[in-house]
């Protein structure tokens, strides 16, 4: 059988307006492009009722209306199609410029230091890998990203800024992550992207699944893209 009896999903009840579909208990992008597909699958054929799907690290959140569709029938549907996590596809891959150090990274400096790294080493490490989006959360369009070089790992800062630019490119732990709007935050902050990551028309720029690759950029052309708004990856 496809996947295994032993690796399928248990469904848990969510108060009684959703059902948590919840995978093996750790962080994986293997676990997470088996939640992602089948989100996928939902959304392209759910039952009147599922008003919405929201995925996480290792859970997908599963959202009906209790006066169209019951508890049972959303769990019956959703065990019909569990094999449906067993084929993951890949994201698209999505390049977003930044320009690292400066006032637009103003943690550049520490992190490279706890990692025993030249600020050059760190901005090379931090843009090689390509970056699997695992959830968008904490506001709308925010990305966290897995795939970080481990050297760069760096805990968040002991007093969170009160305002945190849009676009800052940030560490925390073993993750990196954009601010799309200004918030307090406190990751550390490395760079900065021009390009919008969430517009309230086109919504988010990234999707659960996607890739990433982070292009460093210089000061002209991060200018000359966020004047113009394009930016031809």
């Amino acid at each position: 059988m496809s996947g295994g009896m032993e690796n399928r999903p248990a469904l848990l009840p969510h108060g009684d307006r959703a059902v948590d579909i919840v995978f093996e208990n750790r962080i994986s992008p293997v676990i997470n492009r088996r939640v992602i597909a089948l989100d996928a699958a939902i959304r392209s054929g759910a039952p009147e009722g599922i008003v919405n799907c929201i995925p996480a690290y290792r859970t997908l959140t599963v959202k009906y209306d209790p006066m169209r569709i019951t508890y049972g029938q959303v769990c019956l549907f959703l065990r019909s199609i569990l094999d449906a996590a067993d084929q993951p596809q890949t994201g698209r891959l999505v390049r977003i410029p930044v320009l690292y150090g400066g006032e637009y990274g103003p943690d550049l400096a520490a992190v490279a230091a706890h990692a025993g790294l030249s600020v050059q080493e760190t901005v090379r490490r931090h843009a090689e890998p390509e970056y699997h989006v695992y959830m968008i959360g904490f506001q709308p369009g925010f990305p966290y990203l897995g795939g970080l070089d481990e050297t760069l790992a760096c805990p968040r800062k002991a007093t969170p800024r009160l305002r945190v630019e849009g676009g800052s490119v940030g560490i925390a732990g073993l993750q990196t992550g954009v601010y799309p709007e200004a918030s307090p935050g406190g990751w550390n902050i490395i760079g900065r992207t021009p390009v919008r990551l969430f517009d309230p028309e086109t919504l988010s720029l990234l999707s659960a699944g996607d890739r990433v690759r982070f292009v460093p950029i210089g000061a002209e052309e991060y200018r000359a893209i966020r004047e113009s708004g394009v930016w031809n990856a």
